[in-house]
């Protein structure tokens, strides 16, 4: 079995903000030779998420919303007493997960239709990375 592993590495312009990483998880795993595996793709950050779904606008809008009605800015969250104010940002990405499993099939990542990788940064605009390691053969 052989790995790659690549970090990438997020400076965002705004406080909360979704990335296609998708064409970035696809060089790394062309780049690798694997032909039959895996590739994990992890954020690095209690504050961030990676997830898969569809590239449409409208439904990133709705995931934005939804998220904010589950776990709003602002409110005195107990986390805050520590000093921090981004309590949100860890129960967002608690609903979101923090990585992902794709299947490789014959050297490509083995998605369903319209199915993309994203990077969900819900407290930005300071550097954080995200790890994407291929396995297999």
């Amino acid at each position: 079995m052989k790995s790659a592993t690549e970090y990438l590495w997020f400076n965002t312009r705004q406080h909360r903000e979704f990335i296609n990483i998708t064409d970035k998880v696809e060089e790394v795993v062309r780049n690798s030779g694997i032909q039959e595996g895996m590739v994990l793709v992890s954020a690095m950050h209690i504050t961030a998420a990676v997830y898969v779904n569809d590239a449409e606008s409208g439904l990133i809008r709705d995931i934005e919303e939804w998220l904010q009605q589950l776990a709003p800015e602002g409110p005195d969250y107990h986390h805050h007493r520590t000093g921090e104010v981004n309590g949100d940002a860890h129960l967002k990405s608690l609903l979101m997960h923090h990585q992902v499993i794709v299947p490789i099939t014959k050297g490509r990542l083995d998605f369903g239709p319209w199915q993309q990788i994203y990077y969900a940064e819900f407290d930005g605009q300071r550097r954080k990375r995200m790890v994407i390691k291929a396995m297999g053969e």
